[in-house]
């Protein structure tokens, strides 16, 4: 077992080989939410997860739950009622809105939320600065369901999604992966496994393979996501 580097402001992230020997991967503590510090840990596969009263946590799961948007999956009747919906699609229209709702909605067998003030400021300022997004699910104006995440090149670093009402947030998956070429991106990030995740085609990869994706995927270029209002997107 590797132990734990504690990081100051501004040092260098240790190689994700010295993360803990289990499949959540806690690789350090410490140092900072800067968006110079978080766009250079996506970069290695790494990420925060902490609660409030913790130091910064960074995390390097082994394996890594991935989705490959052309994989994605929706059972045909779930499709079906989805289609059938009044729902409507938005993009990068309700950031903060997201982030909140993420933080705000239980989960079973959570208490609290790790999406503190801090991580709030932090990702809203990347989405200020074009790195951070969200796909938004409304009905009747009411904001139900939605997703949010960090893309760099052709990657999208899933972050949190929720769910107002039942399946919203399957919609979200469904409609960012059938935007993915829109969207240009080619893989989506789901850090830990979970059996929804993998109900909807989510797979997992050893971390050398995650990373040798990264290393192919963020140093593309891109153009910039757009703004998408309510009412333009259909999920087809």
């Amino acid at each position: 077992m590797s132990a734990l580097t504690w990081l100051a402001p501004g040092d260098a992230f240790p190689p994700t080989s010295q993360a803990l020997d289990d499949p959540e991967g806690l690789l350090a503590a410490g140092g900072d939410l800067s968006p110079a510090t978080l766009l250079n840990a996506y970069r290695l596969g790494i990420f925060p997860w902490y609660s409030d009263g913790q130091p910064i946590l960074w995390w390097s799961p082994n394996p890594r739950l991935v989705v490959f948007p052309q994989h994605f999956h929706v059972a045909r009747r779930l499709r079906r009622t989805l289609r059938k919906n009044d729902w409507q699609y938005s993009l990068n229209y309700a950031f903060a809105d997201v982030i909140d709702a993420c933080a705000a909605t239980p989960r079973h067998g959570e208490l609290g939320t790790w999406i503190t003030a801090d991580i709030r400021s932090a990702y809203c300022e990347l989405h200020r600065l074009g790195h951070a997004h969200s796909l938004e699910v409304w009905q009747q104006q009411r904001l139900i369901g939605g997703i949010y995440g960090v893309r760099i090149g052709r990657m999208f670093f899933g972050e949190s999604m929720f769910s107002h009402v039942s399946n919203a947030s399957k919609a979200a998956m469904a409609m960012l992966c059938q935007l993915h070429t829109t969207l240009s991106f080619e893989l989506l990030d789901c850090q830990v496994e979970s059996n929804h995740l993998l109900s909807l085609g989510a797979e997992n990869l050893p971390r050398e393979e995650f990373e040798r994706n990264l290393e192919r995927l963020v140093d593309q270029q891109t153009s910039p996501w757009p703004t998408i209002a309510p009412g333009t997107l259909q999920l087809s």
